[in-house]
């Protein structure tokens, strides 16, 4: 895992969900925007983001130094972990026909939001653009696909409360860091799970080369149980499908 694959968060400031108070914590590549409810006392709130943070880290680290395969691969691999998240990157990058990395943003951003529930009822873990969201209230996520998109500022999404916690993920050509093969400004994915969300984003998005590629991967996109629904913006076409209701 290598710091000098890290990118700046320019977006960071466009985030100001109401009602929740803001967190960075930034370790290696690792960088998260946190959001936890009012009242919560921020130093234990950084105590136990560092402590999760650490923590899943060192199981990525450990399993990469044992299992090299596990960093570079870019189809499914085999390996057994005592930890539950290794276990699931491995188990969900499997059914989604990618390798294991291409959840890892997703991943850390689940059980890292998954822990903190331990002190506040309210959260959202932001991490490069792949987001762990549990609240009690409404929430609106802006899609974004990029500066010369013709939807860039345009297009929003309403994440009913009711439906948390959930997991948003963003494959794009062209904006991040995450390897894409496919063509489109942005594909968004919403699922249970934020692992499942940034893998079939990879899926999905790798699927979409050009327009033509629309239908199938939004026919591949509905028979999937993992996802909830979703949206492809490739040129000035959006596609939508599934449970996703623009704002």
């Amino acid at each position: 895992m290598d710091p000098s694959l890290y990118k700046e968060r320019f977006y960071r400031g466009w985030q100001h969900p109401e009602h929740l108070v803001p967190h960075e914590v930034r370790c290696g590549e690792t960088d998260l925007q946190v959001f936890t409810g009012e009242g919560v006392c921020s130093r234990a709130v950084r105590k136990r983001l560092i402590s999760l943070v650490l923590k899943y880290r060192a199981q990525l680290e450990e399993t990469i130094k044992k299992f090299p395969p596990f960093l570079t691969s870019l189809v499914p691999v085999d390996f057994a972990s005592d930890h539950e998240m290794i276990r699931r990157m491995v188990a969900v990058s499997r059914a989604a026909g990618v390798g294991p990395m291409a959840g890892v943003a997703g991943a850390v951003a689940e059980f890292v939001g998954t822990g903190m529930l331990a002190i506040t009822d309210e959260i959202i873990v932001e991490n490069g653009g792949d987001v762990f969201l549990r609240s009690g209230a409404d929430r609106t996520a802006l899609v974004y696909a990029g500066e010369g998109s013709p939807f860039r500022d345009r297009v929003r999404i309403k994440i009913r409360g009711r439906s948390t916690p959930v997991g948003l993920a963003t494959s794009s050509r062209k904006i991040g860091s995450s390897l894409s093969f496919g063509n489109t400004d942005a594909t968004l994915i919403i699922a249970g799970s934020a692992l499942a969300a940034d893998v079939f984003a990879t899926t999905v998005g790798n699927m979409v080369k050009g327009e033509k590629d629309l239908p199938r991967a939004l026919e591949y996109a509905r028979t999937r149980a993992e996802i909830s629904g979703g949206l492809i913006l490739i040129g000035d076409r959006l596609a939508a499908f599934g449970e996703i209701e623009l704002a």
